[in-house]
């Protein structure tokens, strides 16, 4: 199996980690709550995550070309409370899981389209428990004006190599949020780099 390493996961990993932390707390009655990670990438992520999350089930997943290097990680962190990879694409009618409690995704918000993104949001309601949490980590706008040059410039890079992608602007994530009353914007946390974590919490 190929094992895949990403920089840039090394580099954000210890501050998604923090910003998560508040959300996830631990049970009452010891049981693991489930979360979903969509688009796992390499597998660094799940991997530190799961670690340092002991009481959340950490389940990774991505499209079939990306599996075997998420499954080299997890087979080689053997966390139990890591699963392994499952093959989820987001524009299918049916996810492969079950009833969750949180849904996690970096870095993918500015890589699909706004379509994708609406599906992305329905998916959510309809697997979410009440109350769970929808984390999306990435570079985001506030009314369309960039927080950074370096924003911009990433945003005509990924629109020049493909032109449904493309960093977005909060106010249209929480208008997705927001459609049917089922997801409100509990918190916007400023992270390194120029990026966010958007915590959406499900009505």
């Amino acid at each position: 199996m190929v094992k895949r390493y990403s920089p840039a996961c090394d580099k954000n990993k210890q501050a998604i980690l923090n910003a998560l932390k508040p959300f996830l707390v631990k049970q009452s009655n010891n049981k693991l709550c489930r979360l979903l990670e969509i688009g796992s990438g390499t597998g660094q992520h799940a991997v530190f995550f799961a670690e340092h999350l002991p009481y959340v089930e950490w389940q990774p997943s991505d499209v079939h070309g990306q599996l075997a290097s998420i499954q080299a990680w997890q087979k080689e962190a053997n966390l139990a409370n890591l699963l392994p990879p499952i093959n989820l694409n987001i524009d299918a009618n049916s996810w492969p899981v079950k009833t969750i409690h949180h849904l996690f995704t970096a870095n993918t918000a500015h890589i699909i389209s706004v379509d994708q993104l609406q599906r992305l949001f329905k998916a959510a309601a309809k697997h979410l428990l009440s109350s769970g949490y929808f984390f999306i980590y990435g570079p985001f706008n506030y009314n369309g004006q960039f927080t950074s040059d370096s924003n911009a410039a990433f945003d005509l890079w990924l629109k020049n190599r493909d032109s449904q992608s493309g960093i977005r602007d909060i106010e249209m994530l929480n208008s997705l949020a927001n459609q049917n009353s089922q997801f409100n914007l509990a918190a916007d946390v400023a992270m390194p780099a120029n990026n966010r974590l958007l915590v959406f919490k499900k009505n």
